[in-house]
């Protein structure tokens, strides 16, 4: 398959932010995106990378009836020298894949589009933030388009990419954040798609969130569909508690979205030494361990804020205050290592960087 590209009218070029502290996350978009489309005839074709623009729909198009939609975040970093670095991409479209397969959607090429984000990303690389926390954010995304109301997996689909710089990901940057443990709503049960990155999820969250939200808190804790006690994932992020000689996270029993930044952490800590634990994990060891002192750190992981500590917990109407509000030095040496690793400041021991023209 040919990839076309088509250039930007100068006339219509949007500015760039100039001031980076200011970026917030998902706010402003390159000049440029990258599509393809599928069909069972002629399977993945029409790759191009083009101006950004508007999709026109037609109002019976599956994805706004019946869901299959899917989707990746990944970004790109500004090197020292001029570079650019990709954080483990191959790992995110890998997963994009098995997210596929669970919807009834078409794999893609991993890597032709591996090699077509590489060329978008040089398109519009003087939107890519020099700053360190700044950063250029990559979205993928599949949408079903055929036109049907029958329930029934889509014979037509669109891939597309697009791209925007951003900022840290909460108000509070590496600030430690304030959570809400939900025991009200669920957000995914085994067997369901909470491991895939599909909308559904997040639409299944977002009342929850809503709610923390009007009570001062940055974000929901779930615990598992069945008994409500077993600790799953913060909303946008896995979660990991560090007790005085363990860290734990709760292990991918098929409800929990197998993070890349997840899996980065455990490699990084094991090579610190310490001793990891993915297992289930009780909100009642969560609560004894903030009591008698033995639960030191909480923090979360994800693309989108790297590593975020959390300073405070709310169970059952009790805040409980963790690390006195501050962020561990564990969860700054994870922050430091990975961030490292993403600028081009620090050695990449895992092969996880994609280096960019």
């Amino acid at each position: 398959m040919n990839l076309g590209i088509f250039p930007i009218n100068e006339n219509d070029k949007k500015p760039q932010p100039l001031n980076e502290s200011q970026l917030g996350f998902g706010q402003y978009f390159t000049n440029h995106l990258f599509s393809m489309r599928y069909d069972p005839v002629k399977g993945w074709h029409e790759a191009k990378i083009e101006p950004y623009h508007a999709f026109k729909m037609d109002p019976a198009t599956l994805a706004f009836h019946y869901g299959q939609e899917i989707f990746e975040g990944m970004k790109a970093f500004s090197v020292e020298n001029g570079g650019i670095n990709l954080f483990r991409p191959q790992d995110h479209f890998a997963r994009l894949n098995q997210s596929a397969r669970r919807l009834c959607m078409p794999e893609i090429d991993e890597g032709f589009v591996l090699d077509a984000l590489k060329k978008l990303v040089l398109q519009d690389r003087e939107w890519i933030p020099k700053s360190i926390g700044a950063s250029l954010y990559i979205r993928p995304v599949m949408i079903a388009t055929e036109a049907s109301l029958g329930v029934k997996a889509s014979s037509k689909y669109l891939f597309y990419i697009i791209i925007g710089p951003v900022g840290a990901y909460y108000p509070e940057g590496f600030n430690p954040v304030k959570i809400c443990v939900c025991n009200t709503y669920v957000r995914s049960a085994r067997g369901g798609t909470g491991e895939i990155k599909t909308g559904g999820n997040y639409a299944a969250s977002l009342l929850a969130a809503q709610e923390a939200k009007s009570k001062g808190y940055t974000q929901v804790l779930w615990l598992d569909a069945v008994e409500r006690k077993y600790v799953e994932e913060v909303g946008t992020m896995n979660i990991f508690f560090a007790f005085d000689h363990k860290v734990v996270t709760p292990a991918l029993t098929g409800s929990i979205l197998p993070g890349i930044t997840r899996d980065s952490v455990i490699k990084i800590l094991r090579d610190f030494g310490s001793t990891v634990e993915e297992r289930p994990i009780e909100i009642g060891e969560i609560i004894d361990g903030l009591k008698d002192g033995s639960l030191r750190e909480v923090f979360g992981t994800g693309t989108a804020a790297v590593i975020s500590p959390v300073g405070e917990l709310n169970y059952q109407g009790k805040d409980y205050s963790i690390n006195n509000n501050r962020t561990g030095a564990l969860a700054s040496r994870l922050f430091a290592e990975i961030t490292g690793i993403q600028y081009g400041k620090k050695n990449d021991p895992y092969n996880w960087v994609e280096k960019v023209g």
